[in-house]
């Protein structure tokens, strides 16, 4: 099981622990700030487990950090111990894929949460969505735009599809898109081995690390680094070295290593600008 003191610890959150809107609020923005979103054991070609003991024991106790359905399944259990109610659901990932891609799988989780105090409203909790940490639940209503620590978003409606928008400089672009069909655990098993094991899973050829803190955004992906702090200015860099590559995981993103710095360095596409898209025929 969890042992939530740890977890608390872990994310340093001293706040009360009660079902309220303040306190998922504080709890989201602290864990993206200090759990930093990875993909290391699906690049190292192993299938991360989803069993709490498997949770606590690598995200909290051994400071890694995991991807959405490590993620966001430890942030379920923390919200049921402190009395929200909690439905997991499943998206299909559509971030920055061309107008004309073939139509994917769910892949992701996501976490929907009533609050007693609330009882007419819900709320859309994500800290684990690689490429663009949200650090805050969003209202779910649909087509109101709200300002996150890691942007702005909104949800929009089509019939009974629902879907994540973020604001860029070049307009709205579509996050992933979801229903509000209930998974259990069980049902993010097949998921999380499809995602971590599939030939044509992104997980499997490119390494991303992400982080949203108070004074901006880290994010890792292969061997090119970019900081933006909370102003805005995005700052870019090349990791040349296995060393440098452990030194950033380390010192940047908080985490510790599964295998040595150079068999990291080796796994990763080197000298692109966005992932590397397997070809699968």
């Amino acid at each position: 099981m969890i042992d939530f003191d740890a977890y608390f610890r872990r994310i340093a959150y001293t706040g009360p622990r009660v079902p309220s809107l303040d306190a998922l609020t504080t709890i989201c923005a602290a864990h993206t700030a200090t759990i930093a979103f990875e993909n290391m054991d699906a690049l190292l070609g192993r299938a991360p487990l989803l069993a709490p003991a498997a949770l606590q024991a690598k995200l909290v106790d051994q400071r890694r950090g995991g991807y959405c359905y490590e993620q966001n399944a430890l942030l379920r259990l923390v919200l049921l111990e402190l009395g929200m109610r909690v439905t997991s659901l499943a998206a299909r990932v559509v971030w920055m894929a061309p107008p004309d891609a073939p139509l994917r799988a769910r892949s992701h989780m996501l976490l929907q949460v009533a609050l007693p105090a609330l009882p007419h409203e819900s709320f859309i909790a994500d800290v684990g969505f690689g490429g663009h940490l949200l650090g805050a639940p969003l209202r779910f209503v649909p087509d109101l735009v709200q300002r996150t620590p890691g942007g702005t978003e909104r949800i929009v409606q089509d019939g009974e599809t629902f879907a994540l928008e973020a604001e860029l400089p070049a307009g709205w672009t579509r996050v992933y898109c979801f229903t509000l069909d209930p998974h259990t655990p069980v049902d993010y098993e097949p998921l999380n081995w499809f995602t971590a094991t599939h030939p044509g899973s992104i997980f499997r050829h490119n390494l991303r690390v992400e982080r949203l803190a108070p004074s901006g955004r880290a994010t890792l992906l292969n061997d090119k680094l970019t900081l933006r702090p909370a102003d805005g200015t995005a700052r870019t860099q090349r990791i040349e070295s296995a060393d440098e590559l452990a030194e950033v995981i380390d010192t940047i993103f908080d985490l510790a290593l599964p295998v040595s710095p150079g068999a990291l360095f080796d796994r990763i596409p080197k000298g692109l600008e966005t992932a590397y898209l397997p070809q699968t025929g």
